[in-house]
């Protein structure tokens, strides 16, 4: 890169310093001359003038400002001396013998996918990679004479590289004498390291190689290229993209931004815990399923046993259905607008709190909540609720100053009333249990926050769990203020105040959410996977990304959600009011690609009125009133089949997502039980759409 900097002349770089001297000076007065001569209309050649030094000077300021965008991939001013970098130091602190290295693996989002985009890949396909990323290295790699720790997972030693061989992107080095290594776990002698080099032939994989620092700032750019040659190894390269037959396509665009992205997401937390395990979890399989196919590929190609072949095949068939279905999946989780309009089921099977279960004495227990009380509320207290629930003999009372703790001393059958005022909490509530929990007043007043870091605020699991008359804040939770995995959570008259997504319902789970009302999600008010059972009844959902969120999607052995929505008032939602994902056909993707049904979106955005449902440009409200749904889902296992596999195509060969759009049929679809009496206003997609994918 500094190479190419020095290209141009030195007539040419005096011409430049010259103008520039030229447009320092006079910059100021060259605008004054130009505003007169917009306001006297004279003069234009000495406009012309200005317009062109104005542009130059524009120019060079741009240059300059790549030149300094960031520490991560562009030169570093000449004109300082030393490094910019900072030292890593050893872990060994004084006892270690190695020198230290350049701290970089603490770059930003920002300056890596700077370095990728604009220096190593750019518009690459995946089988052009390695010559990009070679083509790269030889810009900004010394090619010798420079120290550096060869560092694996069992010991670092300290080498000399005297040469690149970029091809292979690896670099040639001898052994630095004495022998100073670090080790862990094992011992090793010069003898047994200058073995191991010689087994490489004294190569070592340029990823391998930690650059040792040095104040002066010549090694800088090396360090830097390294960990970006070492990062995107690591976590973007994935070993079955460089045999993928179908690479006619941006690699950085399509690959290396969402993988990145991820990445960054799952650092500050803003991915639940159960869907990194299963991401990981996907790419370990993933990648040992390659690693069978191809050796079962090469088995094919010099095995001349006719039989063994056929078996081979067949294998081989099965292999590489299992390895698309594998990159499918990771690439949903991968790709943040999937991973937000298809979810992903994995999360769902994260170990929950197990359910305590009926008391072996049989007590039932009246848990109250509250800092303090005056006289009047425990007077009213007690004659409204705990008379009532105590007239037997076989139920107590016990008292706790926050709901967390009262919650986690609860057994099925048991009561949690909280007075009015603001609790605030750190952690999750698991409700494993079929229990009771409301506010003993309204919701404005009884005040449940959460503040820390979670995968969800409420976690619902218990068979018949109860809320009401409580009003929960979300900060920073992950997944989402409320989550129903399983059995079933009954809603009255509560707030929900979200901040990430809101209520999500998953597959077999029952939400019954009657007169509340939720807002401020960044994602969908409500979530509704397949399978899952959910009734809306007289709520308001309001400003959230999307109003309700509803997943028919994949795979053809998920029953789909039964949903009943009455009198709700769905409204200022930044996307649609009700927005179906499901999986794209044939039919609807020719529709699609008609630029006579071209909407606002784009494209492939279609957005027709309805009947029943306003223009949503427009402010006024409308009833929904539903139509008969006659249309049965069944379908046999051929057509399943086929389905499926124009799914896998879809994700696979042409993973661009269609904009979202809305169709005219989706009030009488059948996962609607009942849809009537409900209000939409002033979304601002649409009231109603379809996501096809």
């Amino acid at each position: 890169m500094e190479q190419e900097a020095e290209n141009p002349s030195a007539g040419t770089k005096r011409g430049g310093d010259e103008m520039s001297d030229i447009v320092e000076v006079d910059f100021e007065s060259y605008v004054n001359v130009e505003l007169d001569l917009e306001e006297n209309n004279h003069l234009a050649e000495v406009g012309h003038n200005v317009s062109s030094l104005t542009q130059a000077l524009l120019q060079n300021e741009d240059e300059s400002a790549d030149d300094d965008d960031d520490s991560g991939t562009d030169h570093f001013n000449t004109e300082k001396s030393g490094t910019q970098l900072q030292r890593c130091e050893r872990p060994g602190g004084l006892t270690s013998s190695l020198p230290d290295t350049f701290q970089t693996s603490h770059l930003l989002f920002y300056e890596r996918f700077k370095a990728y985009q604009d220096y190593m890949l750019g518009d690459c396909k995946p089988s052009e990679v390695k010559a990009f990323t070679a083509d790269y290295l030889e810009k900004v790699v010394e090619p010798c004479d420079w120290l550096a720790l060869w560092s694996i997972g069992v010991f670092d030693v300290l080498v000399e590289v005297y040469d690149l061989d970029l091809k292979d992107l690896k670099a040639c080095v001898k052994l630095v004498l004495p022998l100073q290594c670090d080790t862990r776990g094992c011992e090793l002698t010069e003898e047994a390291i200058v073995t191991l080099l010689e087994a490489n032939q004294h190569r070592l994989p340029l990823q391998e190689l930690l650059v040792v620092y040095d104040q002066s700032g010549d090694f800088d750019l090396t360090a830097l290229a390294l960990e970006h040659l070492r990062f995107f190894y690591t976590h973007i390269w994935r070993q079955w993209e460089e045999e993928d037959e179908d690479d006619d396509f941006d690699y950085f665009v399509r690959c290396v931004e969402p993988r990145l992205r991820l990445y960054y997401d799952i650092l500050e937390d803003r991915v639940p815990l159960g869907l990194v395990a299963e991401y990981k979890s996907l790419l370990e399989n993933c990648s040992q399923c390659f690693q069978k196919f191809s050796v079962l590929c090469r088995g094919l190609r010099t095995n001349s046993d006719t039989e063994l072949d056929n078996v081979s095949m067949v294998e081989s068939l099965k292999l590489y259905d299992q390895l698309e279905t594998f990159k499918r999946k990771l690439h949903i989780i991968e790709n943040p607008l999937l991973r937000y309009v298809l979810g992903y089921k994995g999360n769902a099977s994260q170990q929950c709190v197990q359910s305590r279960g009926l008391r072996a004495s049989g007590m039932k227990v009246v848990h109250v909540v509250t800092a303090s009380c005056s006289t009047i509320q425990l007077q009213s207290l007690l004659s409204d609720r705990l008379l009532p629930l105590c007239s037997s003999e076989d139920t107590e009372i016990q008292f706790y100053r926050d709901p967390v703790s009262a919650v986690e001393r609860c057994h099925q059958g048991d009561v949690v009333i909280v007075l009015p005022g603001i609790y605030i909490v750190s952690s999750s509530i698991f409700l494993p249990d079929s229990i009771t929990i409301e506010g003993f007043g309204l919701p404005d007043d009884v005040v449940i926050e959460k503040k820390n870091k979670g995968d969800s605020f409420v976690d619902s699991t218990g068979a018949d769990v109860r809320l009401s008359n409580i009003k929960f804040i979300q900060h920073d939770a992950i997944e989402g203020i409320m989550c129903v995995r399983q059995g079933t959570l009954n809603m009255e008259n509560c707030v929900l105040q979200c901040e990430t997504t809101g209520v999500i319902v998953r597959t077999s789970a029952r939400l019954t959410m009657n007169m509340c009302d939720l807002y401020g999600s960044k994602g969908a008010g409500v979530e509704i996977y397949p399978g899952s059972v959910c009734s809306l009844v007289g709520n308001g959902i309001h400003h959230c990304k999307d109003g309700i969120l509803i997943k028919d999607f994949a795979d053809e052995l998920d029953v789909m959600p039964s949903i009943t929505m009455e009198n709700n008032v769905i409204h200022n939602n930044a996307g649609y009011g009700v927005i179906l994902v499901k999986s794209n056909n044939g039919e609807q993707r020719d529709a699609a690609l008609d630029p006579s049904e071209e909407g606002p979106a784009g494209p492939t955005a279609v957005d027709q009125q309805q009947g029943g449902v306003p223009d949503p440009t427009s402010n006024g409200s409308a009833d929904v009133q539903p139509e008969s749904a006659e249309n049965s889902r069944g379908c046999d296992v051929a057509s399943a089949s086929g389905r499926k596999l124009h799914f896998i195509r879809q994700i696979s060969r042409n993973k661009e997502t269609s904009c979202s759009r809305a169709v005219q049929d989706l009030m009488d679809h059948q996962i609607f039980v009942s849809i009537q009496g409900n209000q939409f206003r002033r979304n601002g997609m649409g009231d109603l759409g379809t996501f096809f994918y």
